[in-house]
């Protein structure tokens, strides 16, 4: 029998009392009240506060696989997740889902996956597997998953795409929950959408957007992650709708996950006035009642799941309980990941310069327009010179050339420009792109991104800077995509590559995420597959020469 001496939250008059939380190794026994002449002072006793349940992540997006992910998430509070293995599934398929399951097993954190359901994300580009209706029902009957993932192909839903319905159908005769995916759906396509099945959607960038899907009856799932942050403009949502808010960070690279997880997103919503139980609702008690999972909440005969701060203003975590377990104290994981397997598919034939050059007359081109912070891009054009016959950067205006290479097949590189990288010299790539996970470079010369492009292919997956004739690299030999070292091993590499991309010149808060998103061809306006510029508006794919109105 463990006890704790605590401050303990009172959720239903939302204040906290003196107490002893007791417990097992399975389940809190008893919550009692403390006299106030029998303890000491609030700040000589820790406060308690549930675990948090992170409620859509995709944990590829670390770079770590899951139980190197647990480390680094432990120390933050988090007890549990919900995650969309697609990253994996677009590289790998099925094995690649029940690798992520088994290696989660292998160490406390709730891990709860759901179902990827679009993979590919679109038949716009190649990935190294396909997932149909009868694939997604295999590994719902596997009993270790919690849902359907995120429904990324919102137009097959609106045109009732046989095989996307199907795909819904196995979830709904499983009374499974739907995740959505619907940056900027509004109106009657957002009703169809929802009545679907469909029950949340993480992709709102506005109040206005968000209000319209609450009201038709999706729960939002706010954001802040490492390119998408949309904390600031939906907080309001929590006072106004607390039972109908979660918190996510659906992509959060290694280095910020180092710095915090939804307990930063905490603080900053104290700071803003926001109430502790109303957010705390976002991101504990929500997620487990929407997702069915078993994951205390601090009441009666729950696990004992639950994290000791310091205090409310600091949300400074001085230990995590998972199960009745301390899985993290005063600065130490109280438990170690080993080694995973290195599953992984890659091509291993190199590219030259020359399978970049870029022919055409001198003339307006259309150009990727990159937002800071935002997965959303512009669709726009430049005039851009050409050289003899081959098209030229302009590295003194921020026009340089991005390049996907189908890293499963042999095939010509897609090619196009992009503005505000404001890189201003080398290149930088990356095999984690999502959701294919094909090669993706930017750079301002050929040289440059033949070399970034070779380095991955060299290492079987990773991120690299190229500069001249150096070559700095982070592998990533888990499908291209993770790691299996330390969280704080990667996270400090990965810092270290992404300072290196800020001192040539680039002004993106995250250069490599930002980069790891110009594919997503399902957020619009203007992405690159490994088949072609793509207009995600129009949905469908675009020539690189603008058109002239």
């Amino acid at each position: 029998m463990q006890e704790i001496r605590a401050w303990l939250p009172d959720f239903e008059n939302r204040w906290f009392y003196k107490g002893i939380l007791k417990f097992s190794e399975t389940g809190i026994i008893s919550l009692n009240a403390i006299e106030e002449s029998d303890s000491d002072s609030r700040e000589e006793l820790p406060l308690v506060l549930p675990g948090l349940v992170d409620a859509h992540v995709h944990i590829e997006s670390s770079m770590l696989v899951p139980s190197r992910f647990a480390e680094l998430a432990v120390r933050q509070g988090t007890v549990a997740t919900v995650s969309d293995p697609h990253e994996i599934a677009n590289v790998l398929g099925k094995e690649g889902v029940r690798f992520m399951i088994r290696n989660a097993r292998e160490v406390p954190l709730k891990i709860h996956f759901t179902a990827p359901s679009c993979v590919p994300a679109t038949d716009f580009e190649e990935a190294g597997a396909r997932l149909n209706a009868e694939d997604i029902a295999e590994l719902l009957d596997d009993g270790n998953l919690v849902g359907l993932g995120e429904m990324m192909n919102f137009p097959g839903v609106l045109f009732e795409a046989p095989d996307v319905m199907a795909k819904i159908d196995v979830a709904k005769k499983r009374n499974l929950p739907i995740d959505g995916h619907a940056p900027g759906l509004r109106g009657k396509d957002l009703n169809k959408y929802i009545q679907a099945g469909i029950t949340t959607d993480h992709e709102a960038t506005s109040l206005e957007e968000a209000r319209e899907k609450i009201a038709m009856g999706m729960k939002i799932l706010i954001r802040e992650g490492s390119a998408a942050k949309n904390f600031e403009a939906l907080a309001p949502l929590i006072e106004e709708y607390p039972d109908k808010v979660m918190l996510c960070c659906d992509d959060l690279h290694p280095d910020d996950l180092m710095e915090g997880h939804l307990n930063k997103i905490l603080k900053r919503g104290m700071k803003m006035g926001l109430n502790i139980f109303d957010l705390l609702m976002a991101a504990s008690s929500n997620p487990i009642a929407h997702y069915d999972l078993n994951v205390g909440q601090l009441l009666e005969n729950d696990p004992a799941d639950f994290m000791l701060v310091e205090s409310l203003d600091s949300m400074k975590v001085l230990s995590t309980w998972i199960n009745g377990e301390e899985v993290f104290r005063n600065g130490e994981i109280c438990f170690k990941a080993q080694k995973s397997e290195q599953p992984n598919t890659f091509i291993d034939i190199g590219f030259k310069p020359d399978d970049f050059i870029i022919h055409g007359e001198t003339g307006q081109y259309r150009l990727i327009e990159v937002e800071d912070g935002s997965l959303f891009t512009r669709a726009s054009s430049a005039f851009i010179k050409s050289e003899e016959g081959i098209l030229m950067p302009d590295v003194k205006h921020d026009i340089l050339k991005i390049a996907v290479v189908n890293r499963y097949n042999r095939r010509k590189p897609a090619l196009a420009w992009i503005r505000n990288f404001g890189l201003k010299t080398g290149a930088i790539s990356s095999s984690v792109a999502h959701d294919s996970h094909n090669i993706i470079v930017v750079g301002t010369s050929d040289a440059e991104i033949a070399a970034a492009v070779n380095a991955l292919i060299d290492s079987r997956g990773g991120i690299a800077v190229v500069q001249g004739s150096g070559v700095q690299l982070l592998a990533l030999p888990v499908g291209g995509i993770m790691s299996n070292e330390s969280g704080e091993t990667v996270g400090l590499k990965y810092r270290e590559l992404s300072e290196e991309a800020k001192k040539m010149g680039s002004t993106l808060y995250a250069p490599f995420m930002t980069l790891s998103f110009m594919a997503l061809l399902v957020i619009p306006e203007l992405k690159l597959s490994d088949q072609g510029l793509f207009d995600g508006t129009r949905f469908e794919f675009v020539d690189l020469k603008a058109e002239i109105k």
